[in-house]
């Protein structure tokens, strides 16, 4: 047999395994020139990609579509960026990146109080872009239950077995069905379900965003002690570099809204701590 002769297919072959699908990125931007610059650049990352123009065809789009991520412009016809982010957040938890043209304050504020988990300011280069993106979604899918505290003795958490976190998935990696019990941890009069997204606030069932649930968890694993906003900005948001501390302010906001407003307190000049049970 001639060596250097081709190996012919055979059903013993083995088969190369698909490559995994890169997460769907729903644009929603009105300006025609940056949507389509926009969408070339991720798709030449690998994103599929949809878009939109305005506010209600980004509603639409959101229901068909059911991306993985969604890429916001603050000004928009119709149904602006931070109405269409309330509206999702009715209903998702999806991962939402607000763009603006503007880095006044009160943009910023308006898309982050709505329901965004971050923002990026235009004009921005495609490479920084996809990293952003790539850090909201690692950030959204990885649930960090190993920092969470431990459930409080003879609790319903406790007696059952633990079962371990499970990662926020999008249509194109939907997590298998997990007959385990689901992660629950306890902290002054606080349940935390890592597996739904979810806190009982004193029989208040709140659903909570991937970034406030990792924000909340942060706070619950060090009780008392000052988190200070560069801290959190690196293990909440990945992010080792300056970046702006208001999405942390905002956030906590967020959070302080959802599980009581006297749990968290303002360190100033530092950042913030979880007060201690009485």
């Amino acid at each position: 047999m001639n060596p250097a002769a081709p190996v012919p297919e055979s059903a013993s072959a083995p088969v190369p395994a698909a490559a995994p699908a890169h997460p769907h990125i729903l644009i929603v931007e009105d300006d025609e020139v940056i949507r389509e610059a926009t969408r070339m650049a991720l798709e030449r990352y690998g994103f599929p990609v949809s878009t939109a123009a305005d506010g209600l065809e980004g509603l639409e789009a959101f229901h068909a579509v059911r991306p993985d991520l969604m890429l916001l412009d603050v000004m928009l016809p119709l149904l602006d960026g931070v109405g269409l982010c309330r509206r999702i957040r009715e209903e998702s938890q999806l991962p939402i990146l607000m763009m603006s043209a503007r880095t006044d304050p009160i943009d910023v504020v308006s898309g982050l109080e709505a329901g965004a988990d971050d923002y990026v300011v235009k004009p921005f280069e495609s490479a920084v872009l996809v990293a952003r993106i790539r850090t909201v979604l690692r950030r959204v899918r990885t649930v960090p239950a190993a920092e969470a505290p431990a459930p409080a003795p003879g609790s319903p958490a406790e007696r059952a077995p633990a079962a371990p976190a499970r990662a926020e998935a999008g249509p194109a990696e939907q997590a298998p069905a997990d007959p385990a019990p689901r992660s629950l941890r306890s902290f002054d009069g606080m349940e935390v379900d890592t597996e739904s997204m979810e806190v009982r606030v004193h029989g208040r069932l709140v659903p909570l965003t991937p970034t406030e649930l990792r924000l909340l968890l942060e706070f619950t694993a060090a009780p008392g002690i000052v988190l200070e906003r560069s801290a959190l900005l690196e293990r909440v948001w990945d992010y080792d570099w300056g970046a702006d501390t208001r999405v942390v302010d905002v956030h906590v906001q967020r959070l302080r809204a959802k599980i009581g407003s006297g749990r968290i307190e303002t360190v100033r000049g530092f950042g913030y701590k979880l007060r201690r049970p009485a």
